[in-house]
């Protein structure tokens, strides 16, 4: 098939599934079906186009820029960061809004920007291989799992439950204003991201090609780590850890136009939107009358292929 074609039909799918995603669902009827339809499927479509964008082509840049077909925002600490503030909140009683914002989602904002500003500090000092930033940002995970998972056993029973829903992912309780603030950050940092494509494209081939091409690659490293890690702070700090769709879209663009960062690089965010309408117009359907996790689709979709990632690499 010519790449052209693929191109368009990786677009026309996305577009689609965003436009059906809202359609799909218990039958809207009546003045309480339009409510719903405006109020509630809208606004939580809108958020699932900003977040799968977002993650998406965080994911993209961070595979591209750490050499690592595995890195994904949930494997260099944000999400772990962003969960701990939001555990901290939860269990301190501390969600009273603040500013117009609920504290949870300022503590899950800050915990997130953290880890990965510390992780951004590693990459910046010049003296860290990718693999050095690869094994901090694990280490951060890991460190801000346990402290969160050590923080709920202090909890009361409510506040650990309140701690794990939000822990899923979710985006049933967004509205238009809630997207709008989103949308402050995802887009500026959409688009520099994405004017980042050709120093990406450059360094895709070997860090000693990109050096000579005039690309600064540990400046070039700390930008897309800092700028990744200040869109997906706003959206999981809105929608919880949703995790492995910065691993799963990239992946999937890649496999229908090739590994061309001036392909992939575009083209995930719109993947990545469709992506995560579709996942959450699953999580609506898949059982009567309740509503699963988006987070939880995205993980069952995405653990499965990570396994064929490590199986591919490995032969």
């Amino acid at each position: 098939m010519n790449i052209r074609v693929k191109i368009v039909l990786i677009i026309v799918l996305s577009l689609a599934c965003v436009a059906v995603s809202p359609f799909i669902g218990p039958a809207l009827e009546g003045a309480q079906g339009g409510f719903i339809l405006w109020n509630l499927r809208l606004p939580r479509t809108l958020m699932a186009v900003l977040a799968g964008a977002m993650l998406s082509l965080v994911g993209a840049s961070y595979q591209t820029v750490l050499h690592n077909p595995m890195a994904e925002p949930g494997t260099v600490g944000t999400m772990a960061g962003a969960t701990l503030g939001a555990v901290i909140a939860v269990v301190s009683g501390v969600i009273a809004p603040a500013a117009g914002l609920p504290m949870v989602t300022l503590f899950a904002f800050a915990g997130a920007l953290i880890v990965s500003l510390a992780l951004t500090a590693i990459a910046s000092s010049g003296r860290a291989s990718v693999n050095d930033v690869l094994l901090a940002g694990i280490a951060i995970a890991l460190m801000a799992s346990a402290v969160a998972t050590g923080l709920q056993f202090t909890a009361d029973q409510a506040s650990t439950l309140a701690a794990v829903r939000w822990a899923l992912g979710h985006l049933a309780q967004v509205g238009y204003a809630d997207a709008a603030l989103v949308a402050v950050f995802v887009v500026p940092v959409s688009v520099l991201l994405l004017l980042q494509t050709p120093a990406l494209d450059a360094i895709s081939a070997g860090e000693d090609r990109a050096f000579s091409q005039g690309v600064d690659v540990p400046k070039l490293r700390a930008l897309v780590l800092g700028l990744g890690a200040l869109g997906v702070a706003a959206c999981v700090a809105w929608c919880g850890p949703i995790v492995f769709v910065g691993l799963v879209v990239p992946h999937l663009v890649r496999l229908g136009v090739g590994a061309s960062r001036r392909l992939v690089m575009p083209l995930s965010p719109i993947a990545g939107a469709g992506f995560l309408a579709v996942c959450d117009m699953i999580s609506r359907v898949l059982l009567p009358q309740r509503e699963l996790p988006v987070g939880v689709i995205t993980a069952a979709i995405g653990a499965p292929m990570l396994v064929w990632l490590v199986v591919r690499q490995r032969r």
